[in-house]
């Protein structure tokens, strides 16, 4: 008789002797070599595995703390916890990983392969429960930092492609923070007119010296110029922005990030350039046609536009004003199913602005006056959205292909 099969352990044992051998492996492992596997789950958007293991380092790292180097020696995990939890919406332990990482380094002059650098001053600025002020000296503490590591960065023997790389990096970096401190000038701290003025002026100037063609920076010139009522300044610069990139195909490195995109939108629209506005978002909708914010601006961008007519039509002879007018209605019926389409994208994906829907909802009520209620075919948004996007004749010309290219 053969011998007696030994039962079967348990899922649950499998599973905690499974726990207790990951936790020894992880013990066995150095903090750098944990740090370097959360770095990697961090990229590959694993945050829960990133968590566990950066947590496992920091805890190893503060079990020897004896001298000063071993308090350094944590810096790499408390910013690297900060970005975690910063990827995972924690932003009380996020602020407070990074405030450790500030109080360690304090002029962010230790190496950044050792958690040194400006990195966790930009977070702190931009995670300021308090805005204004304390945003504004942590967004300074961090450029000095920058501008430090540019001139150590050209003064330091190195080749030529790695001193370019450096340099850009950096240069990248300042002149992003320059001008999140004329943001902040323009918004929290709006109320010192005087000293918001000279701020900003200030600060673009030295963004533009670093990085006179960074589209972003542009815009960050173009919205200050705006909010000191030099209008065409900001256009010529908005014009500069958007020739840097327009012709590039979607993909290029070039192209502006999407939300960069959507405030280059609103920022041409309030420098009357409601065109290139429209072209703006037309692109932006063939690469997410879900986006509420693109298709309500374009929608508002077509309206603004159709008002535009009105002056045209009133002040041009018959046969130029009744074409006129067609251009106009045409308009006013493609803005309505662009804000139609807007909410039906808001009611679904449950979007989160009352502003927006009460003004998308606003601006159809006034075309509904103009247009009186729209028909089956309009209320159904879906059909023929593809060909929302095909670009539309808004020229005064006297040609019968008005209407054609307005339909796409």
């Amino acid at each position: 008789m053969g011998k007696t099969r030994p039962p079967e352990r348990s899922k649950l044992a499998k599973k905690q002797k499974k726990q207790t051998a990951d936790a020894k492996r992880k013990a066995a492992q150095a903090p750098s070599q944990l740090l370097a596997q959360a770095a990697i789950h961090l990229q590959q958007s694993d945050v829960e595995s990133a968590l566990q293991l950066a947590t496992s380092a920091l805890q190893q790292l503060k079990k020897t703390l004896k001298t000063e180097q071993d308090v350094f020696n944590c810096l790499p995990a408390l910013s690297l916890l900060g970005e975690i939890n910063v990827e995972l919406g924690d932003i009380d332990a996020a602020r407070d990983y990074f405030g450790q990482a500030a109080q360690i380094d304090e002029d962010g002059d230790l190496p950044e392969q050792a958690g040194g650098g400006a990195d966790k001053f930009l977070w702190l600025a931009q995670l300021s429960e308090e805005g204004g002020k304390d945003s504004v000296m942590w967004f300074e503490k961090g450029a000095a930092v920058l501008r430090r590591q540019i001139t150590a960065a050209i003064e330091e023997g190195m080749d030529q492609d790695t001193q370019a790389l450096l340099l850009e990096e950096k240069k990248s970096k300042l002149s992003n923070a320059l001008c999140a401190i004329a943001e902040v000038y323009m918004t929290d701290l709006s109320w010192d007119d005087k000293t918001a003025e000279e701020v900003c002026d200030r600060v673009v100037k030295e963004a533009l010296e670093i990085s006179p063609n960074n589209p972003e920076i542009l815009q960050t010139v173009a919205s200050v110029r705006i909010s000191q009522l030099k209008v065409d300044e900001a256009k010529a610069y908005l014009q500069k922005s958007l020739d840097l990139w327009m012709d590039l195909p979607e993909d290029s490195p070039q192209v502006p990030d999407f939300p960069v995109r959507i405030s280059l939108a609103r920022l041409l629209m309030e420098a009357e350039m409601e065109e290139q506005a429209l072209e703006v978002v037309e692109r932006l909708i063939q690469e997410d046609d879900h986006s509420v914010e693109a298709w309500y601006l374009g929608g508002w961008c077509l309206h603004l536009l159709a008002e535009k007519q009105k002056p045209a039509a009133n002040g041009a002879s018959n046969g130029k004003a009744a074409v006129n007018t067609t251009e106009q209605q045409e308009l006013q019926k493609r803005a309505r199913r662009w804000l139609l389409r807007c909410l039906k994208i808001f009611e679904t994906l449950e979007y989160e602005d009352e502003k927006l829907q009460e003004h998308a909802e606003e601006l159809i009520a006034s075309l509904n006056e103009v247009l009186g209620e729209p028909d089956e075919n309009e209320l159904d948004v879906d059909s023929g959205a593809e060909d929302e996007w095909e670009g539309i004749d808004t020229s005064d010309e006297e040609s019968g292909s008005g209407d054609e290219e307005m339909e796409g």
